[in-house]
């Protein structure tokens, strides 16, 4: 076979379950870059390969964390109601309704109307659960949280939301609570998931954009009528409660 020193670089090289031909060969081996510690190079530490095992490593740590979790409700809103506010009221007033109904409350934990429901839920002695983010903005988790996982990546902590919940509330928000509604109602009507109830706490404000998806989009064409079942409205807590509670069964 002649001396190897002498031959070119292969043609094809095998890593793992990657295949790399011609001018896309890379010298030496994975174990060589893993073992060779001269230069002290971090960058590695930042490309892509190294991401998917800090994601796959949220992952096991939220599943870790809320596996054990009783039935659970997410609920949505905004991190800028004030408190003592009628909206932080009655996202405290939702939260213990949600415990007193046996369900946990799992929120972004955060500060607003993401605290209210932890508050609430804290009060009436049920599991309060809050998944934050990392955000350039450091918010932190709120005082009334007790099993609290923080993420990097928003996708892995959408995962959270939806598979450990068996229903959401969602209080008046800005852009972060429409991506969740938004996601949820897709997730719903593209048959992803169980149907699970989606329920939109504070008629006033979520008329308006009610009314666009009926007279726009349904309108258009681009949704159908029955879409609009996929959620609920109401402004009275023990109604919110009742939705979710006769949807999953209770």
């Amino acid at each position: 076979m002649g001396n190897p020193e002498a031959q070119g670089p292969p043609e094809e090289q095998y890593s793992g379950p990657v295949v790399r031909r011609r001018e896309q060969v890379t010298p030496g081996t994975t174990d060589q870059r893993l073992l060779d510690t001269l230069g002290g190079d971090t960058d590695w530490v930042h490309t892509d390969p190294w991401r998917v095992m800090r994601i796959q490593a949220e992952f096991v740590e939220g599943f870790g964390a809320l596996a054990e979790l009783p039935s659970a409700i997410s609920v949505f809103g905004s991190a800028r109601t004030p408190p003592g506010s009628p909206e932080y009221e009655a996202g405290v007033r939702i939260g213990k309704a949600l415990v007193d109904a046996g369900f946990a409350v799992i929120t972004g934990g955060g500060p607003g109307a993401m605290e209210a429901a932890n508050k609430g839920a804290r009060e009436a002695k049920g599991v309060s659960v809050g998944l934050g983010i990392e955000l350039p903005f450091e918010q932190g988790l709120n005082d009334h949280v007790d099993i609290g996982v923080n993420f990097r990546y928003f996708f892995v902590r959408k995962t959270m939301f939806v598979k450990y919940a068996q229903g959401f509330v969602v209080l008046p928000g800005g852009l972060g609570t429409l991506d969740e509604l938004f996601e949820a109602l897709t997730l719903v009507q593209t048959r992803k998931v169980t149907r699970f109830p989606i329920v939109l706490f504070g008629s006033e404000y979520w008329s308006g954009l009610v009314d666009w998806l009926r007279d726009s989009v349904v309108a258009g064409g681009k949704a159908s009528e029955h879409d609009l079942h996929l959620f609920h409205i109401t402004d009275d807590v023990e109604e919110a409660v009742a939705l979710v509670t006769k949807e999953v069964g209770r």
